[in-house]
């Protein structure tokens, strides 16, 4: 594995160009790592950056699309094998996002779906995918799922950096990413960023 130095805005910049080039209509970016690899913050700058070039981009979080407390909480607040099987709203996430986002699809994309915070489902209207528009979704344990992208992005953690950065009340959560990187290899995502160090990241390039 060969890997290289890289910052942030760099890595924006050769992600949005690769969009840009291998991807002129509609695309589905997944970009996945635990929380505190700040998948929402990468999805964010590249967002921004696409928009710039002028490709019409909508976020969309894999929190926003989590399943009822009655179900994702069954077996207790702090199961990780539920974490990893049970949390995501996977058919919703499909049915209202990356299916009508894709390149035969409807392009009528429902950004929000379930609020975890008072358990009901967000009042959100649907938003018209532009026939050149990037959807790009971010979250946790997203890979290995068989969700459709045209792009995946992987940031990773080593074992010892997760638990580093982890809040001791999320300490609970580690086993879940242990299965996940051992039983769905995240890291076989089309683009692999190491994360250990949050400044200096580096990029996989070959592998």
């Amino acid at each position: 594995m060969r890997a290289r130095p890289i910052r942030e805005p760099a890595l924006c910049e050769e992600l949005a160009r690769r969009v840009i080039r291998d991807y002129p209509g509609r695309a589905r970016l997944i970009i996945d790592g635990a929380p505190p690899a700040r998948p929402d913050a990468l999805a964010d700058s590249l967002a921004t950056r696409l928009r710039v070039e002028g490709r019409p981009t909508l976020r969309v979080s894999a929190r926003d699309f989590l399943r009822p407390a009655s179900i994702r909480l069954e077996h207790g607040h702090t199961d990780a094998d539920a974490l990893l099987s049970s949390w995501l709203d996977e058919s919703g996430l499909r049915r209202e996002v990356l299916k009508p986002a894709g390149p035969h699809g409807s392009r009528s994309v429902l950004p929000r779906l379930w609020d975890t915070t008072v358990e009901r489902a967000f009042r959100t209207n649907r938003v018209e995918l532009a026939s050149n528009g990037v959807l790009i979704l971010d979250g946790s344990l997203l890979l290995g799922r068989g969700l459709p992208a045209e792009l995946t992005v992987h940031i990773r953690l080593s074992d010892a950096a997760l638990a580093r950065r982890t809040e001791p009340e999320l300490r609970w959560t580690l086993p879940a990413y242990e299965r996940y990187n051992r039983e769905s290899n995240p890291a076989n995502a089309d683009v692999l960023v190491l994360a250990d160090d949050p400044v200096r990241l580096a990029l996989v390039d070959d592998r």
